[in-house]
């Protein structure tokens, strides 16, 4: 009777399929070779992807120096989301198309009054007045109304990181939807989309919702609305690692831990005007979770045809994700 194929010898055959892959296109029958040596395991998806993910991760240290420590970039682990391993996914951008993504470094001055947007797929980093800064999400507008007794600003649309210095003369308000979000000292996350509720998210610091019923929310606490509102929601207690992965786009990237593939689509439509379609809708319902860059939906959606057997065909300027059976 044949003994199963242990892991360590899984990981080494992935690691070779690794290096065979970086070194330029397979022949066909190389090709054939490494389909049959995927489906021959259900494991064995996983540890390619393992192995191209630190291989990825590697040539970062390399390019970031002696110094580099890669245990300082990996998040605490978080349970797997039921399923089999094949549907496990974890995948890193390139280190050129996320710096490209990533917000802009460089703070801009803004005056006690004005507006600031940005467009689809950019970001920008800006500093107040007061010495407060504020990082703009992709196609985001807010509005600076400082004066001599408050310091306000109102979130029309789109996602905001905010930190707060602390002023004991002016509060700090942030308008958003018509309630106001009160801090001294804080650093913190509003998301108001189109069709969406308000998504609140606390880094640092605490933060008054104010309202018919105030809420404080603290640290690692999250607070979610219904769309046209900002408060009447019941604040809820986070794990780091979901901040962590809540706060990705502020380096360029977009975390995902068990979301549905048309839901990762969704999203990359924030950061770019290229879109990701699925026309079957049990490719659809897959699962997703990795690290990826925003600015690169192109290589997300190759990323996970991969993963799940599917095909990428541009149709019309969008991505099409479908399985070698499905119609286009």
């Amino acid at each position: 009777m044949a003994h199963p194929e242990s892991s360590r010898s899984i990981d080494a055959a992935a690691a070779v399929w690794t290096a065979r892959l970086d070194r330029g296109p397979l022949s066909d029958e190389e090709a054939e070779a490494l389909e049959a040596w995927l489906t021959g395991d259900p494991r064995r998806r996983g540890a390619l992807l393992r192995a191209q993910a630190l291989s990825l991760l590697s040539e970062k240290g390399q390019a970031l120096g002696s110094g580099f420590d890669p245990d300082a970039f990996v998040a605490p682990a978080v349970p797997a989301p039921p399923g089999p391993s094949r549907r496990r996914m974890l995948a890193w951008g390139g280190a050129g198309t996320a710096a490209a993504a990533a917000v802009a470094a460089l703070a801009v001055g803004v005056p006690a009054a004005g507006a600031i947007t940005t467009e689809v797929g950019e970001g920008r980093r800006v500093t107040l007045d007061d010495g407060s800064t504020v990082l703009l999400n992709t196609d985001t507008r807010l509005r600076v109304r400082y004066n001599g007794r408050v310091r306000r600003v109102a979130l029309d649309y789109g996602e905001v990181y905010v930190t707060v210095v602390p002023d004991p003369a002016r509060p700090f308000v942030l308008d958003v939807q018509g309630e106001a979000l009160r801090a001294r000292q804080a650093a913190f996350r509003v998301r108001r989309l189109r069709g969406a509720p308000v998504d609140i998210l606390v880094d640092q610091g605490g933060l008054l919702v104010e309202g018919r019923e105030p809420v404080l929310l603290k640290a690692n606490m999250r607070l979610t609305a219904p769309a046209g509102a900002a408060a009447g929601g019941r604040p809820q207690t986070v794990a780091p690692d979901v901040v962590v992965r809540q706060l990705a786009w502020r380096d360029g990237k977009i975390a995902f831990e068990g979301e549905r593939l048309d839901q990762a689509a969704a999203e990359f439509a924030r950061y770019s005007r290229t879109r990701i379609e699925i026309l079957d809708p049990e490719l659809a319902r897959e699962p997703v979770t990795g690290l990826f860059a925003a600015s690169d939906p192109a290589g997300f959606a190759r990323a996970v045809a991969g993963v799940f057997g599917a095909q990428v065909t541009e149709v019309r300027g969008a991505l099409v994700l479908h399985r070698p059976a499905s119609p286009l």
